[in-house]
């Protein structure tokens, strides 16, 4: 893989649909990758929105969102991206939540001391579906 130069983790993976998604469809945003090692934040947009990305595959809940460790309450994003793959690890769906969003559907990780999202309906309803592989799919008539 690294030959190859293919992404090294599911979170890489997710990244690289995301960003890929969001440069072909017309009316989203083109983002391009953070700096390595900046904290919450995976992607930037042309308009300086800073975009969060969280990958599902096989999974229950997100990875983690460590808030900031002197201000609480500070944003950490304008967005969070939820990406799920399928078992073949192709976009199946992703999910935007604005950061108020995102703050009335967190869960709160005691052991990690962090916040996450949950895998379910009734969290991805409070956010706004931009790409679904079933809708896809339909609409192809597949």
């Amino acid at each position: 893989m690294a030959r190859r130069g293919d992404a090294f983790s599911v979170g890489d993976i997710g990244e690289a649909l995301a960003i890929a998604h969001f440069r072909s469809t017309p009316g989203l945003p083109t983002l391009q990758p953070s700096p390595i090692g900046t904290k919450n934040v995976d992607c930037l947009s042309r308009d300086g929105d800073r975009y969060s990305i969280k990958t599902l595959w096989k999974a229950n809940k997100t990875g983690t969102v460590y808030p900031d460790t002197d201000e609480k309450t500070k944003r950490l994003f304008e967005f969070l991206l939820v990406v799920r793959l399928t078992d073949q690890l192709a976009l199946h769906s992703i999910v935007r939540f604005s950061w108020n969003q995102f703050l009335a559907a967190r869960k709160w990780d005691r052991r990690m001391s962090a916040w996450y999202l949950t895998c379910s309906n009734a969290t991805f309803g409070q956010g706004e579906i931009l790409f679904d592989l079933k809708a896809a799919s339909a609409v192809i008539g597949d």
